[in-house]
């Protein structure tokens, strides 16, 4: 039994581990100890990012299926088990969550004075949560846990650690929004225990649903995923969520929680529900293609610089399910590649799980230092703040996909797939596109260019060391994508 402990040990369970063992530890650390409490936190974490990549060593990426396959029995049926996995999709995943959780530490590093210890544990309990569900090949646990994700994640960040007196409303309309949404996703998984008799993913992805019942569990499913996305209209949440929540809650949540509505849609809608996948491909584009645009119409409006920034990670994911269910064109289409529908819906949300992060950083210097996020107030930091300056200029390029970074080589593929599916739907988000441009260098230049306004701003400094080695590993980031 040892050998075999240390075998999934050394696939798949350390870097779900780790993070568990240094919240046990910290419990016996006192609050009053915060230092070792933040060294114990970012060792967890860094030791996990350091982890998460061993799989891709021995790694088949000619197979589709999973591999690393562990099996553990958490209930006393004979047909619901604890299933772990890594393919293809879960991997880079894996390793963007464990990438964002040491910068998610650091950030809170001085910030978090209260409520110290309880901030570091709750990062990793949110760590551990999300490997976990992007490693889980059960679709019972699949369901659970990205419902336990926002209870230590935004719910107790945004409403402990938020930085307005409306962020208790706000960590509420997150948790009932995210919900509501998953209780169509419960029936759905229940009525396929039922059929199949258990809950292991790999065999309910080789059964064959009748055509009616592909839809009803199609759009229990949807229901679920197009909050966590989230699509139009179900989107209300998201933008509060990231105006209420402190910096590292909106890394958080535009760099990982954003992509589980996604990642539910790879993992789960399309290949397990393909005819009822290729009958609602229609329906997706007409909301996808909607929210690209009233969105960013909608982000022109803005005056919160979280808030542009959150109506754009919606344009963005919605960019990315016009991808994924280009998927459906491929089939019919010999022309249409797979890399230019699902494959290549996964580098922009990597792209925009760095992008995005590196994007809302940048609003919490700011904020750290002039303690206001309204656009009126900045201008002129390019000469106060030359290296926050530049890094912010490197992340509007590539948030607006500018040629060469790494959202314009997920998103142009995307787009590629979208046209020879419909060439409305990808005019429509060719425009969204353009419109994102506009309201990014139209941020750009009115926060960073023009003149001081020291009426309002009283305290310039520019990036320190800390906070240099914060952006630093975006960079690289960014470069690793391309």
């Amino acid at each position: 039994m040892l050998e075999h402990f240390c075998e999934c040990y050394s696939d798949l369970s350390g870097p779900i581990l780790c993070p568990v063992l240094g919240s046990i530890t910290l419990l016996f650390i006192p609050n009053s100890r915060i230092r070792p409490i933040r060294l114990i936190g970012l060792c967890a974490s860094l030791i996990t990012f350091l982890y998460s990549p061993v799989p891709r060593i021995q790694f088949d990426p000619s197979t589709a299926k999973s591999q690393f396959v562990e099996s553990l029995r958490w209930l006393p049926y004979e047909n619901i088990h604890f299933f772990l996995g890594i393919d293809g999709i879960s991997l880079f995943f894996v390793i963007l969550t464990t990438f964002l959780i040491p910068i998610c530490i650091l950030v809170g590093w001085s910030g978090m004075r209260s409520y110290g210890k309880e901030y570091i544990t709750a990062s990793l309990i949110r760590e551990f949560l999300m490997i976990a569900v992007f490693r889980m090949l059960d679709p019972l646990l699949f369901y659970v846990l990205p419902e336990s994700v926002p209870i230590p994640m935004l719910t107790i960040i945004i409403g402990v650690w938020g930085s307005r007196q409306r962020k208790i409303k706000a960590a509420y309309q997150f948790f009932l929004y995210t919900l509501l949404g998953s209780v169509f996703m419960l029936l759905a998984i229940l009525l396929i225990l039922l059929q199949t008799g258990t809950t292991d993913l790999q065999i309910s992805l080789t059964t064959e649903f009748s055509e009616r019942r592909q839809i009803f569990l199609w759009i229990a499913s949807f229901a679920s995923f197009a909050v966590k996305v989230p699509m139009v209209p179900v989107h209300i949440w998201l933008p509060e969520a990231h105006v209420e929540a402190p910096t590292a809650g909106s890394v958080i949540l535009a760099g990982i929680l954003l992509k589980l509505g996604t990642y539910g849609f790879l993992r789960f809608s399309i290949p397990m529900f393909p005819e009822a996948t290729l009958c609602s491909t229609p329906f997706i584009y007409t909301p996808s293609a909607i929210a690209i645009i009233y969105t960013s119409l909608t982000t022109s409006r803005q005056i919160d610089l979280k808030k542009i920034i959150a109506y754009s990670s919606v344009a963005h994911m919605n960019l990315v399910t016009i991808g994924m269910f280009s998927r459906a064109a491929a089939v019919r289409s010999p022309i249409l590649s797979y890399g230019q529908g699902i494959g290549g819906s996964i580098p922009p949300m990597l792209s925009h799980g760095l992008v995005s992060s590196a994007l809302f950083l940048c609003v919490g210097v700011l904020y750290d230092r002039h303690k206001t996020r309204l656009v009126r107030y900045y201008g002129g930091s390019v000469s106060t703040m030359p290296n926050l300056s530049t890094i912010s200029f490197s992340s509007t390029l590539a948030n607006m996909s500018s040629p060469g970074t790494s959202s314009f080589i997920g998103e142009f593929p995307i787009l590629v797939g979208a046209f020879q599916r419909n060439s409305l739907v990808a005019t429509l988000a060719a425009l969204g596109m353009i419109l994102g441009a506009a309201y990014s260098l139209w941020l750009y230049n009115r926060a960073v260019s023009g003149n001081l306004k020291p009426d309002f701003l009283h305290k310039f400094s520019d990036l320190n060391g800390r906070e240099v080695s914060i952006f630093i590993p975006f960079l690289v980031g960014g470069a690793t994508v391309r």
